[in-house]
């Protein structure tokens, strides 16, 4: 069943309503094939794009919805909840379009920004590399100024969307003063000596492209750094907060979705003559994941509204990513064990739902950098 939901304005309602309309026609009649072959849905992302889905929190001005943060996470936990793969690219997109807004020049903005939001020109992001994940300042991809141009040159691994994205805003080194000397660039999909090297074969989202983009002498005009040089790893760390959120609503989804799946399962499967919920122990476990869920789904919630209030909400986005995302692998896990050998199938989804968790708790910031990150914000 949908998830219920309190929405803050009759426009927001009227928004939910218009993503899960597209949700049911668009997104859950190709997401089994799609998932099977591993096709990347193009597509998909233009019509969420046409709807006005891909650039929600971000102003009227330049293309956006104008929404606030915790009427667009409750958009990409509805995505997500179809098709979780589709979810994540959601979220990245806006992360890809993050630096630009907050800081590209008004000139930068009006330039690049509205065909980004509109999904004509879909985003990856490019920080992490091979030696350098949970510790972003060890990165060695470097930028090199020469004239008016910068030219880079290195690898960047784990890039969501990679191959497939139309712009990549990417974290890169311009000098050796740790992290105070990375700098953020918006580099064009069809950069001369920007190739993207074989896809990593994964666990699941498998219709979400990941790939190391290689980055061989790339030419870069100076007009497209954001922000100032050394800017960037602050510009990187702040769109994480943000980006933090949108795998907790993306994480809430794909719990949703296991729970329904599970709850129907239950109403319907018999033993010792009568449906399986009515036995206590399975009672008490669907009731367990309904508990874990919404709670899951609060979490983000608060987190997003004090990110709507302007204030502070790091920690919280820290708090919401690690328990949304371990609530999503109990919640998925358990769904497999509700529908018993058949969840251990690929006849029900529920198999899929609890591969796709298992990511979430690694991506955007492992779940153990998360508890680093909320720890250290208790102490100060």
């Amino acid at each position: 069943m949908p998830a219920e939901r309190l929405m803050p304005t009759e426009e927001s309602a009227d928004l939910i309503d218009l993503t899960r309309t597209i949700v049911d026609k668009e997104l859950r009649s190709s997401v089994d094939e799609a998932e099977r072959t591993a096709t990347f849905p193009r597509d998909v992302f233009r019509t969420l794009g046409r709807a006005g889905l891909l650039g929600l929190p971000y102003p009227e001005e330049y293309g956006g919805g104008g929404q606030p943060y915790e009427v667009y996470l409750q958009v990409v936990e509805e995505i997500a909840s179809a098709w979780a793969a589709v979810g994540v690219g959601t979220s990245v997109h806006a992360l890809s379009c993050f630096g630009l807004f907050h800081a590209g020049s008004t000139e930068q903005k009006e330039r690049w920004l509205p065909e980004m939001l509109s999904g004509d020109l879909l985003g990856a992001y490019c920080l992490s590399e091979a030696h350098a994940g949970s510790d972003p300042a060890a990165m060695r991809t470097r930028a090199v100024r020469d004239g008016d141009d910068y030219v880079i040159t290195g690898a960047k691994a784990w890039t969501t969307h990679g191959g497939k994205a139309d712009f990549y805003k990417v974290m890169a080194r311009t000098s050796d003063d740790g992290g105070r000397g990375i700098s953020c660039f918006l580099v064009p999909a069809d950069a001369e000596g920007l190739t993207v090297d074989t896809p990593e074969q994964k666990m699941g989202l498998m219709s979400s492209t990941t790939a190391t983009m290689l980055f061989d002498g790339v030419r870069v005009s100076a007009e497209r750094r954001l922000g100032a040089e050394g800017q960037g790893l602050p510009i990187a760390l702040a769109g994480l907060d943000s980006g933090r959120l949108g795998i907790a609503a993306v994480a809430t989804g794909v719990a949703q979705a296991a729970l329904d799946a599970a709850l129907a399962y239950a109403q319907e499967r018999e033993a010792f003559g009568k449906p399986i919920i009515e036995h206590q122990g399975l009672g008490f476990l669907i009731a367990d994941m309904a508990a874990a869920t919404e709670s899951a789904r609060a979490t983000y919630l608060h987190a997003a509204r004090l990110r709507d209030a302007g204030r502070p909400f790091s920690r919280q986005a820290s708090i919401a990513k690690l328990v949304c995302t371990d609530n999503a692998m109990k919640v998925t896990t358990d769904a497999v064990q509700v529908l018993g050998g058949a969840g251990y199938t690929r006849d029900f989804p529920v198999e899929r739902y609890m591969r796709e968790a298992k990511v979430m708790q690694i991506f955007e910031g492992t779940n153990q950098i998360q508890r680093l990150v909320i720890s250290r914000a208790l102490n100060r």
